[in-house]
């Protein structure tokens, strides 16, 4: 074991005692039963749904047992940090109303960076090789490489332990001299010399009894020497900083199952109580044969960015998650389901498949119970940031904005669902505005072409609605007038009449309300149009039946 003296010089002088930090983060004073957890999101790429998935599943149980939900970044490994994925934390926190209790800016246990956390994790480095807990590695690149290929030649499971942790059990005066040297190294954990052949039990707070091999490789728990700052590993630091900043609920991935018996060591080595584990099953995709983890390379639909961009209401992406994770909340009506407490016992352990048709569905009946200024202010909202051409649109435009939403929504049983989410806003609503509408360009328009009627007839029909059109507030009469004209113009009274005898006609009733229907919306598909002429008024409905008047080129 090495000398503290040699040790403590690794370190800088002023360095405090474990005690000075356990002072400085005291126990927390909350309720029995209370629960403190983290969502520890990593700077390395975009964020993946599954946090926010995750994030949610935090607040909730945090929330409803009087307790604390923090978020602190991992970011202990620098190298890998993608510029501008701090923002993007920030930008779907905000979006999904998930903002922590604690966070960078506010609470009594930070900071909440790792990276600037480095004098808390070498007070217990040093504490770890005082114990001789730990031990300076000298092992090289090709070193450990070599060390790999030979035991995949003897097919043994690869790792630092045993006679292949080649500097575990050195001469203390060899230690001693390389480190006067300067010769670079990393501090790695002395795993229990017993570890082998041995089974580590656990209680998972979703899915009971686990047991799994027990940790045996000697792991890396603070990085190179070399390095500035010098930063631990993920596994040493999440478990100094969970057990100071009194986390003692840790929600994470499945895929993290196999390190619980590392960090079982790392606990008893450093003198921690252990936290609960509650390990979550992946967020899945439906593929042709089976089923896959919604991947960040292979899936928009991985990434937050996906949803804020489209626009999916931020209640129905929640109340959607929180369906996945007990599936008793998506029985319930949205409001009761965003309050009702999450079940850690009731979280499946079987990836839930993620479902964006079933997601469009839950975000239109939810938009379809918005007021007409709800969804305005909200659209807007989203506007500003992902379609800034629309703002002024809609700012110049308010009151037919608010008249166009109204249609088919405001008064009625069944209102209409073709908004799933903001981006849909164009589509569905844009025809209503003359910024965003295009005119026909005559009877020649290919927006036409579908209803299969002659140019000439189509310019006739609407030469004479325009020359006698009356703004008629009574959707009867409004049609009344078109019909009248229609049956003028030799259409057909229905359409069974038509098909009696097509060559008769130049189409039916239905054929002369679609002219009008495409000249005022562009389109043979729209809500009900008597409801979208009396929302453009009289001027704006003329100068669209004046654009279908004009005479097809030659």
């Amino acid at each position: 074991m090495l000398d503290r003296a040699v040790i403590d010089a690794l370190f800088p002088a002023d360095l405090p005692e474990p005690e000075h930090w356990e002072q400085r983060y005291p126990p927390r004073k909350l309720p029995e039963g209370a629960r403190v957890t983290r969502f520890g999101p990593s700077p390395t790429g975009f964020v993946h749904i599954g946090g926010i998935y995750v994030a949610t599943i935090d607040r909730d149980i945090a929330a409803h047992s009087g307790g604390v939900y923090l978020v602190r970044v991992e970011d202990t490994d620098q190298s890998r940090e993608v510029e501008g994925a701090l923002d993007q934390f920030a930008r779907a926190f905000d979006y999904f109303t998930i903002a922590a209790d604690e966070h960078d800016e506010r609470g009594a246990y930070g900071p909440y960076h790792q990276s600037a956390r480095e004098r808390v994790y070498l007070t217990y480095v040093r504490h770890l090789l005082r114990q001789g807990r730990a031990y300076p590695c000298f092992a090289t690149k090709d070193e450990l490489a070599d060390i790999t290929a030979r035991q995949q030649a003897a097919k043994l499971p690869p790792g630092y332990y045993g006679k292949w942790a080649i500097w575990r059990d050195a001469d203390p005066a060899e230690v001693a001299t390389r480190l006067a040297e300067g010769a670079p190294y990393v501090v790695r954990f002395r795993a229990p010399d017993d570890a082998a052949g041995q089974r580590a039990r656990f209680t998972d707070a979703i899915r009971g009894e686990l047991e799994h091999e027990a940790n045996r490789n000697d792991t890396v728990i603070l990085k190179s020497s070399e390095l500035s700052p010098r930063l631990p590993t993920y596994h040493f630091a999440h478990a100094v900083d969970d057990h100071l900043m009194r986390v003692n609920l840790v929600i994470r991935g499945d895929e993290w199952i196999s390190s619980v018996p590392l960090h079982q060591q790392l606990f008893d080595a450093l003198g921690f109580e252990p936290v609960t584990y509650a390990h979550i099953a992946p967020l899945m995709k439906q593929i042709p044969g089976g089923k896959r983890k919604l991947s960040k390379r292979k899936d928009p639909e991985a990434g937050v960015d996906f949803y804020i961009q489209a626009g999916y209401p931020p209640e129905a992406v929640l109340y959607y998650l929180r369906g996945l994770a007990n599936g008793r909340l998506a029985e319930l009506p949205m409001a009761e389901a965003l309050n009702t407490p999450i079940r850690l016992d009731q979280c499946g352990v079987a990836g839930p498949l993620v479902d964006l048709v079933k997601l469009e569905d839950i975000s239109a009946d939810h938009i379809a119970t918005l007021t007409s200024r709800q969804v305005f202010d909200a659209l807007r909202t989203w506007a500003k940031d992902h379609d800034p051409e629309l703002v002024p649109v809609l700012d110049t435009e308010t009151d037919l904005a608010l008249r166009a939403i109204a249609v088919e929504r405001e008064g009625v049983d069944n209102p209409r669902k073709d908004l799933r989410k903001w981006s849909d806003f164009r589509l569905a609503y844009g025809f209503f505005f003359p910024q965003l509408f295009t005119p026909l360009t005559g009877a020649g328009d290919e927006r036409l072409t579908p209803l299969g009627l002659a140019p000439d007839v189509a310019t006739a029909f609407a030469r004479d609605l325009v020359a006698g059109y009356e703004h008629h507030a009574a959707s009867q009469e409004w049609f009344d007038q078109v019909r009248e004209l229609a049956a003028k113009h030799g259409f057909a009274p229905n359409a069974k009449e038509y098909k009696k005898n097509p060559d008769s006609y130049p189409g039916s009733i239905r054929e002369a309300s679609q002219l009008v229907r495409v000249a005022l919306t562009g389109s043979t598909r729209s809500p009900d149009l008597h409801a979208i002429a009396q929302a453009l008024g009289a001027d704006e409905v003329l100068n669209r039946l004046r654009a279908l008047a004009t005479p097809a080129e030659k």
